[in-house]
């Protein structure tokens, strides 16, 4: 992965991610690079400010052109908006007084975008345990009764940026994709107060439940798959393991125990306070106790649909191994496509560069469709 701060992985990962994000919409590459120069990669604060004053600056121009009518720039800006005020929010702490606003204004940005997309999609609630799983619904143009993904993101994510690359690549193959904010991601922990849990076939199955209720007309109910990203590949793996409706499984992203990713790293890692967060612990030694029960010994082999593992060799925050042993535990039919580290996207989730993943979504298309 190149660094734009050399030897700076955390920032410079950040930039990358954004980059790759601007193919979809989410980003205008002048503007990244314009943040990045004003980053000092030893000082978190200086990330948090740079982010938000582009994305402030972007929301502004986006609300500008709504006022004036100009609903196609106006749905792009607002897009960028989003993504720029999401960066922003992801390394604050929860101690900031700013992250929950931003939070809400890079969400509301996304939700002024789609109301402008042509294809509209559909922003549902999903009951849960006396709560709600928020939820998008990205459909194919012009494709009647799709195929439906079901797609969680990793740690605290949001589902909004599922759609930079994932939704986009699926909708292109005539797949619809719900993105879904699971227990620990998104407003379902920021705003509904949902943790994170290591049964995620528990969510994984209320919201196939949903969609086989209540989304009939808009999508094929019967050909359903699970996929995730990140830390969503423990999710996507333990939702395939325990719900054998589901027609296809994608790992973008492998891990066999999130205890042993994070049993080694220090307590002042760039993302300890998120884990406590997700998992609503008061400390790392807490967290890390939690997180025993995330492993997919004794799960993967029950996975019985078809499984597509993609992972980076160079992965430093979920190391290659994992994504060996998921390939050696899996009993069912599956593929492990491994980006060797002299490549772009390499890096953790193919972040440097998403077309990495193309064999990826046409094997998940071919059967999901079968």
């Amino acid at each position: 992965m190149w660094h734009y701060f050399p030897n700076q992985y955390m920032p410079s990962y950040q930039v990358n991610r954004a980059l790759t994000q601007a193919h979809y919409g989410g980003g205008e590459f002048a503007e990244i690079l314009e943040v990045a120069s004003e980053i000092d990669p030893a000082n978190r604060e200086s990330f948090n400010k740079a982010w938000v004053k582009m994305g402030d600056k972007v929301y502004e121009l986006a609300e500008n052109y709504a006022k004036e009518g100009h609903s196609v720039s106006a749905r792009r800006t607002y897009l960028r908006a989003f993504n720029y005020l999401r960066t922003s929010e992801f390394f604050m702490t929860l101690h900031d007084e700013r992250k929950i606003p931003y939070y809400l204004k890079c969400r509301d940005a996304f939700i002024k975008a789609i109301h402008l997309f042509d294809e509209k999609p559909l922003q549902l609630e999903i009951p849960f345990e006396g709560s709600f799983l928020p939820a998008y619904l990205f459909k194919p143009s012009n494709v009647e009764n799709p195929p439906v993904m079901v797609m969680f993101g990793g740690l605290d994510s949001l589902a909004e940026e599922l759609y930079f690359g994932i939704a986009q690549h699926l909708n292109e193959r005539g797949i619809a994709m719900l993105a879904v904010d699971g227990p620990g991601q998104g407003a379902a922990l920021r705003l509904n107060h949902l943790h994170t849990r290591y049964d995620y076939n528990v969510p994984g199955t209320a919201v196939l439940d949903y969609i086989i209720e209540n989304l009939g007309e808009h999508v094929d109910t019967s050909r359903v798959g699970i996929g995730a990203v990140s830390m969503g590949g423990y999710m996507a793996a333990r939702c395939a393991a325990f719900e054998p409706r589901f027609k296809v499984c994608m790992i973008f992203g492998a891990v066999w125990s999130y205890y042993d990713i994070w049993k080694n790293r220090p307590d002042n890692h760039p993302l300890a306070e998120i884990v406590q967060h997700i998992v609503g612990a008061d400390n790392m030694t807490e967290a890390r106790e939690r997180l025993k029960n995330f492993t997919l010994e004794g799960v993967a082999e029950k996975i019985q649909c078809p499984t597509y593992i993609l992972h980076g060799e160079d992965d430093r925050q979920n190391f290659v191994e994992n994504a060996y042993k998921v390939n050696e535990a899996l009993t069912c039919e599956h593929v492990l496509e491994i980006v060797p580290k002299e490549e772009s996207g390499s890096a953790h989730c193919s972040v440097d560069d998403f077309t990495k993943s193309f064999n990826m979504y046409d094997w998940i298309a071919k059967k999901i469709k079968a």
